[in-house]
């Protein structure tokens, strides 16, 4: 194991080293992002394309974001040296990811989530390539995922404190992208008791309305400008929400057009909530179904999993990451670069995993796809999305009900 991951470490390290050289034409998303920030402070509607400079692409964020990141494009040095900075912040996204039931992680731990965010799913490639800003929501991520997943003392169990903090800053960073607002809801299986659950998904759901509400009485011009960018009203110019994106609604709409009803949009959200269900939210359930096994008295079956995840928190918050891993995995729209947070929860996942089930994880989800990249095929669209889905069948649990609560024990029986 140890010889296997040191070679996709020189693997991985080789992929980023060629990323980090690649022809500076490419970036276009920081250029994009800087121009329209360059634009607001200009008195230009930045959500006009005609306004930005040297580009064709629209700006896709909140108002309230235009001013967030002046800091950001100041003088320049973002997009001039955007690839450096990138890298850094990846690196501190590794060091802030914490992990599961440890209070502290070893060097092994680090290394190995080092070379899964860096190299899982191609998701760091694309935000090098693109220079989105996905790379700032990943590191909020990690941020969120290092004060939610606190290791749980004996006693009281862990303060809500920092647990508030991750939870708000978990809605800050979904309220970069509105189509994973989903993902709050798995905070639900977090090792606390019911009404707590419930007041930090509140807090998450408060800190995701902010920016919009701050958007809308701040900016309001500005807000229905963005409105009419994000849904295409602005003619002659491009949008993202016409973009096609390799997701589970997109097979979905792809099915419905191989039937001659492409047009009907009932019958389009009906396929992606049997698609989505199917292949990723029945299996999640299932597994935790097997997992927390039948309530024993009069109790509900809400309350029996309250009750099963207080008494097992490591398997919890294991089951949390998972949950958040494939209710992102579920969004109508997910770009390619997207999948460096998906890498980010993965990597919080694989550490334990035992050597045969980590070892298949990591040619799938970083073996394969470096390969092909360093080969000089540039995996998007559908490829990333099929091994996510792959690693994410591999990572879903296989206990059952009175089993330890440790992973690795679930895993050894």
């Amino acid at each position: 194991m140890t010889r296997f991951i040191l070679v996709l470490a020189v693997l991985v390290a080789t992929l980023v080293a060629i990323d980090m050289g690649m022809d500076e034409t490419f970036g276009w998303d920081a250029r994009v992002n800087c121009a329209a920030v360059d634009a607001h402070f200009a008195g230009l509607d930045p959500y006009f394309v005609k306004n930005l400079k040297d580009t064709k692409l629209s700006y896709p964020y909140l108002p309230v974001t235009l001013d967030a990141f002046r800091p950001l494009c100041a003088g320049g040095v973002l997009v001039a040296h955007y690839k450096p900075i990138y890298l850094i912040l990846g690196v501190i996204c590794v060091l802030m990811l914490p992990g599961l039931g440890k209070t502290r992680s070893g060097a092994g731990d680090v290394a190995l989530r080092g070379l899964f965010a860096f190299g899982g799913f191609l998701g760091f490639e694309w935000i090098v390539a693109t220079g989105n800003f996905a790379i700032l929501s990943g590191l909020l991520t990690a941020v969120s995922l290092a004060l939610l997943l606190r290791p749980v003392s004996s006693g009281d169990g862990t303060s809500l404190a920092p647990q508030l903090a991750g939870a708000a800053v978990l809605g800050l960073v979904i309220s970069f992208k509105l189509v994973f607002l989903p993902v709050l809801a798995a905070l639900y299986f977090l090792p606390q008791p019911r009404a707590r659950k419930l007041f930090l998904i509140g807090v998450a759901l408060a800190t995701f309305l902010l920016p919009i509400l701050a958007s809308l009485l701040v900016y309001p011009d500005l807000f229905k400008s963005w409105l009419s960018a994000i849904f295409g009203q602005i003619p002659g110019q491009h949008s993202p929400g016409n973009e096609v994106n390799p997701s589970l609604l997109f097979i979905s709409l792809t099915l419905a057009d191989r039937i001659g009803l492409g047009g009907s949009k009932a019958l389009v959200v009906a396929l992606y909530g049997l698609i989505a269900v199917a292949l990723v939210l029945a299996p999640l359930a299932i597994s935790v179904w097997r997992m927390v096994g039948r309530p024993s008295g009069k109790a509900s079956p809400l309350r029996a999993l309250d009750d099963w995840l207080v008494d097992h928190p490591d398997v919890a918050m294991r089951i949390t990451v998972l949950a958040m891993y494939a209710l992102y995995l579920c969004a109508p729209r997910l770009k390619e670069y997207a999948f460096f947070e998906v890498a980010l929860y993965a990597a919080v996942l694989i550490v334990d995993l035992p050597a045969m089930l980590m070892a298949a994880v990591l040619t799938i989800a970083v073996a394969i796809p470096t390969l092909a990249s360093v080969s000089g095929v540039f995996m998007s669209g559908f490829g990333q999305l099929t091994i996510a889905l792959v690693c994410f069948w591999l990572l879903l649990p296989r206990g059952s009900s009175g089993q330890s609560a440790s992973w690795r024990k679930l895993q050894e029986a």
